[in-house]
Parts: structure tokens; sequence; C-alpha cells
């Protein structure tokens, strides 16, 4: 479990082709690797991976052909990633409960800079457009963002330049897809009320 707040940008420096998959190796120097264990899980622009791996600034993990097949962004040497250690009982939730599991991707419409602040309009899948409310929590590449307006498919967010400065949003243009975890809780609540 993950909230979605980044604590580092990692890049993608070797990427190794397994039979069904890669492993890719993660240079992560801002992010302290001193807890981090063989097994632990560590949400890459808000994917789920294990630890398979590690030295002092970077660390190794096996990603799926499914995985590969469903998000963005895990396939490209140098490509950088937003980076959350899992979350612990005792830590603070800064954000929203977050899986690491992408429920789909996404397409950027618009990012531009208002004021201080910058714009950003997706477009959702047409399977997950209905979890996203005005209001409510939605997960970008990682990071637990709010949605300010929200129609059909698109909806837009305003992040403050602190987001923009320290994860992988500030590279964001028209055209650019997007990792998307919606609200944990509309889902459940969906369930319920189709069960």
């Amino acid at each position: 479990m993950f909230t979605g707040i980044v604590a580092a940008t990692g890049k993608i420096t070797h990427l190794e082709p397994l039979e069904q998959g890669v492993r890719l190796t993660i240079t992560a120097p801002g992010l302290d690797l001193g807890d981090v264990a063989l097994g632990d899980s560590i949400a890459h622009s808000g994917v789920c991976l294990t630890v398979i791996a590690k030295k002092r600034n970077s660390y190794q993990v096996d990603v799926s052909r499914e995985t590969l097949d469903c998000t963005v962004g895990l396939d490209a040497i140098d490509g950088e990633v937003n980076l959350e250690k899992a979350m612990r009982l005792s830590d603070f939730i800064g954000g929203h409960l977050v899986s690491g599991h992408v429920d789909g991707v996404g397409e950027v419409q618009k990012f531009e800079k208002v004021g201080e602040s910058h714009e950003l309009v997706i477009k959702a899948p047409k399977n997950l457009a209905k979890y996203i409310a005005r209001k409510g929590s939605i997960t970008v590449d990682g990071v637990s963002l709010t949605t300010n307006k929200v129609k059909g498919r698109t909806f837009s967010i305003n992040l403050i330049p602190h987001t923009v400065q320290v994860t992988t949003l500030k590279r964001l243009k028209p055209g650019a897809q997007v990792n998307l975890e919606v609200d944990l809780i509309a889902r459940y609540v969906e369930r319920m009320l189709n069960a």
C-alpha cells in the first residue's frame, strides 16, 4: 500500500530482457534505500514492483509482460520514474490510499502554466471515467492528486509548483501517456452496489 506522495525520482539505467518481461536496474540517489530489504515493494510511477537485488544507490526489479502491457514508462533506458516506498502502518497518510495497481493509461490533453501552477488535463479510458469525481482523488504516474473538473472522460488537475518540481510530471506534454489508478474506495463502492 502507498500514499501517492513521491519520495524521489529515479532513472532506469539498465534493462535486461527476460523470457516474459524485463529486469530493470533503477538508480535512485535521492531515495533512502537503507531500510529497503529484498522482497520489499517500491512504486515506480504508480506501479508496485518487488526489489530483487540492491546496492547503495540502485536496485533491481522484474517487470512481467502483463505489467508492461497495461502500463507506460517502464520499458526505456534513461526513463525517469516517480518513486515511493511502501508505507508502514505507523506512517502518516499524506495523499490517499494507493494500491500500486494501475487501472489504465490516460492521455494528456493539456499541460499549461497558469500563474505559479500548472493545469493538467487528462483523458481517461472509457472504463475508468465513472470512477473519477470532481474534487476526488486520483493517482497519475504514482502521484496522489485531486481533480478540479470532470467532463465525460476528461478531467483537470491543478499542480502546485512543488509537485511539478519534485516529480516527473514536469516533463508532460499533450499526447503523453500516463499511468492512472482510480480511488480505491470508488472501486469498492461500485462492487458493493453491483453485488
